[in-house]
């Protein structure tokens, strides 16, 4: 579970984009379990998780045949395994950087609430390479740009209603009741709605 000073992040976020932060924290609780960041050689890093078939469609042929032998890369979703631990995630990321930075950081998900860097553009970020430092810079940056992906793919108003099944459509993907994705979120938002004040949506508010 978030600790406090987590959670008022959350609350400015929610504020700042016109989200419920009780909701938007469930995303979050869903998609990390309630880890912010990991300690890797000294520095606190956001999670991450390497796709390497995001990866192997971003490379040129020669690259792809060397991630493809180093097996980084595959045309097929899922053949190529995420470790289990960070530490090893990470090391993962920085190998296949050697191949191709930028495809490797678009090929991951960042953060508290494991956005694609393949995103970063319609996100507004002037680069994947920028994206990546501001979401390793700081917590807040990691809420935001969770918080920009959730605006920007017109899920505020599905969100905001609670609807968990649309949302985990869009957000986990057709397969999301395989990992009970929207009965995760439902779950931790009964666990985080106490601690928040009571939400209105904007359409809803009186002057």
């Amino acid at each position: 579970m978030f600790r406090a000073e987590i959670r008022t992040l959350f609350s400015e976020a929610g504020q700042a984009h016109h989200l419920d932060p009780a909701a938007l924290v469930a995303v979050a609780q869903t998609e990390s379990s309630g880890i912010v960041t990991t300690r890797i050689n000294g520095r606190d890093e956001p999670l991450i998780r390497f796709e390497g078939h995001y990866f192997d469609k971003r490379l040129s042929p020669a690259d792809q045949a060397k991630a493809r032998a180093l097996k980084f890369s595959s045309p097929r979703a899922g053949a190529i395994p995420n470790p289990a631990g960070q530490a090893e995630r990470w090391q993962m990321l920085d190998k296949a950087c050697r191949i191709n930075c930028d495809a490797a950081y678009e090929s991951t998900s960042w953060g508290i609430g494991q956005v694609m860097g393949a995103h970063w553009h319609w996100l507004g970020y002037v680069s994947v390479a920028e994206m990546v430092e501001t979401v390793r810079s700081a917590v807040p940056e990691q809420i935001e740009l969770m918080s920009r992906f959730i605006v920007y793919s017109n899920l505020r108003d599905v969100l905001n209603k609670h609807d968990w099944q649309k949302f985990a459509y869009i957000y986990n993907g057709p397969l999301y009741a395989k990992n009970r994705y929207d009965r995760k979120l439902a779950q931790n938002y009964a666990l985080y709605q106490p601690l928040f004040p009571a939400f209105t949506p904007p359409d809803q508010r009186t002057a």
